[in-house]
């Protein structure tokens, strides 16, 4: 059984429930339809991988979508926090007999296959590991042992989350391996440097 779980965090693609900041500037229209972008960018990264892969829907899970049924292990995302969401993800992983677990969301169009395999191999050496996102938070975390105190006081959604995880890593004496700084799309400022993203905008 392959010990390496990755936990993929996606939201149902409907208009005003996804991307709201770009929906507030471009409409929801053109918002849903980079969201859907993300989410094939995610999908095509990580279909090679050789692990257990498991995406976890926000609202309701979808068998008829991009994610390939066989491939990818579906299910729900359970707590009212995105922080106790993601606890419960990881503790169902290390339950599951996961010896590494990654979770990564769908909003980074850097993200690539060999930065998802660097993670778990650092986790070879180190007990966490982060890639830092630009607006201060992260767009990768991993560990391999469950460490549900990551998740708990932050205020998600905000510059301050990287810090905070840092500080919880600091005072629990846990070895930490930061990966590239990537961006995640928010707002239309984060549109300028992905010209793949921005023609879709510009074909709707």
């Amino acid at each position: 059984m392959n010990s390496r779980h990755l936990i993929i965090f996606v939201k149902n693609p409907e208009p005003g429930k996804v991307k709201t900041r770009l929906a507030a500037t471009l409409g929801n229209e053109k918002a849903v339809a980079i969201y859907r972008e993300l989410l094939a960018h995610t999908e095509k990264v990580t279909s090679s991988l050789n692990l257990v892969k498991k995406v976890y829907y926000g609202d309701y899970i979808n068998v008829e979508d991009i994610w390939d049924n066989v491939d990818y292990y579906k299910a729900l995302q359970e707590g009212d926090s995105l922080g106790e969401r993601m606890s419960n993800a990881f503790e169902h992983a290390f339950e599951e007999g996961a010896d590494e677990v990654v979770i990564i969301g769908s909003d980074c169009p850097e993200i690539n296959k060999e930065t998802i395999e660097k993670a778990f191999d650092s986790l070879l050496k180190n007990d966490v590991v982060i890639g830092p996102a630009e607006d201060g938070g992260y767009y990768l975390l991993g560990m391999n042992k469950f460490t549900p105190e990551l998740f708990r006081g932050k205020k998600w959604s905000t510059s301050s989350v990287l810090n905070d995880t840092l500080k919880d890593t600091g005072k629990l004496q846990l070895s930490v391996t930061l990966l590239d700084m990537y961006t995640d799309i928010d707002e239309e400022a984060d549109l300028q440097r992905f010209s793949w993203l921005k023609d879709v905008v510009e074909a709707l």
